[in-house]
């Protein structure tokens, strides 16, 4: 079946070509703004070339290679009559997934590892060079990677991080400040970059002299839409506790909600020396804890709007349903591309995507880290 529309190269994780592909049966790429995202692919197992669909080996869906990951899985199923099935399923992360095999383990000397007072942006890089491009154990750096030059991008932050995983704290930075983060190829260098981005303000009232970006079933431009307004997971005001232990631990409280407006959370920080910073791990761990206000769908081909050009990943546009009442500006935070018989359907999330059950079950374990690395 062909894709041609689409065709997707193989490279070696040095970025070598070993091959391009247009004839694949299916293709699900998706993309997130503040984390890395995944993908899944089905090829006929007898095509000619296949054998370099092997775990670690690159896949660009696209010529620059903004869009590209590396596999992870291969699987080919036995079929009910014993044979082989004719399909390889293959499975794999964006390359931004390479910094979920790091942790972020504090300098010597130092219980956690801290930046202060620095422009996000920055600290997100520190991270990365502080763990996989020049970490102090020399067995910890990956060669292939790298971090692009520095902008100055967002607000200023203090963070830390006492073995929190990389990938977490990238996601927590950027939900807390809207700056996105990808890892892309640089084929000359033949390295792994990453960057870190900023969103258009592409909304009705922006200041930018942007052409404002609509959709809208009334332009026929979004279809099948979910609109999700959810306080389920919501906590504003949380007791976070530093060190000490009883009565003598430190506990100091973030919020301002009251009544039935209040809605509790213990917050475990006793990896924070430091009492004075115990606000600012409150009001970054309060964001996990969020409401949920989010609109999916569909996003239909139309003139007016070219995905990619007009929009992408990470702009603010506004989103409208005039029947359920709701006009809402927000920024692109998923993009699901689908192909399938040389047709391409794009499902796209509008504001804070749905935790999923691994996102929840990782942020009770880390609630629960504290206990666990003291």
């Amino acid at each position: 079946m062909s894709n041609s529309s689409n065709p997707i190269r193989v490279l070696t994780p040095d970025l070598t070509i070993l091959g391009e592909f247009d004839d694949y049966e299916s293709l699900q790429l998706v993309r997130r703004w503040n984390k890395y995202g995944e993908f899944t692919l089905y090829i006929n197992k007898n095509k000619p070339g296949v054998e370099v669909f092997q775990k670690g080996n690159v896949i660009l869906f696209d010529k620059t290679g903004k869009k590209s990951g590396y596999i992870k899985h291969r699987q080919i199923q036995l079929g009910d009559d014993g044979r082989a099935s004719e399909t390889l399923q293959i499975i794999g992360y964006t390359l931004g997934g390479v910094c979920a095999t790091r942790l972020i383990i504090p300098p010597p000397g130092q219980t956690q590892d801290i930046v202060q007072v620095v422009p996000a942006e920055w600290a997100m890089k520190y991270y990365v060079d502080s763990h996989i491009v020049d970490p102090i154990d020399p067995k910890r750096k990956i060669d292939l990677v790298d971090t692009a030059v520095m902008h100055g991008l967002g607000p200023r932050i203090t963070w830390f991080s006492r073995y929190g995983n990389l990938a977490d704290e990238l996601q927590s930075i950027s939900i807390s400040t809207g700056l996105g983060w990808n890892v892309t190829p640089d084929f000359e260098q033949k390295k792994w970059i990453f960057d870190v981005m900023q969103g258009r303000d592409l909304t009705v009232n922006n200041t930018d002299d942007n052409p404002p970006v609509i959709f809208s079933p009334e332009f026929d431009n979004v279809d099948d839409m979910t609109f999700t307004d959810s306080d389920m997971n919501y906590r504003n005001y949380g007791y976070v506790a530093g060190q000490g232990e009883g009565v003598d631990r430190a506990i100091v409280e973030v919020g301002s909600a009251t009544g039935m407006d209040r809605l509790e959370v213990f917050i475990d920080a006793r990896d924070v020396e430091d009492d004075s910073e115990l606000p600012s791990r409150g009001q970054a761990k309060l964001l996990e804890f969020g409401q949920e206000l989010s609109l999916e769908g569909k996003v239909m081909s139309t003139p007016s709007f070219t995905y990619e050009k007009d929009w992408d990943l990470g702009d603010y546009v506004t989103v409208q349903n005039r029947e359920w009442g709701v006009t809402m500006d927000q920024q692109i935070t998923v993009v699901q591309e689908i192909y399938e018989e040389d047709q391409l359907d794009i499902q796209v999330t509008f504001g804070a995507a749905r935790p999923t059950l691994i996102d929840t079950l990782k942020r009770e374990f880390n609630q629960m880290s504290g206990e666990i690395r003291r």
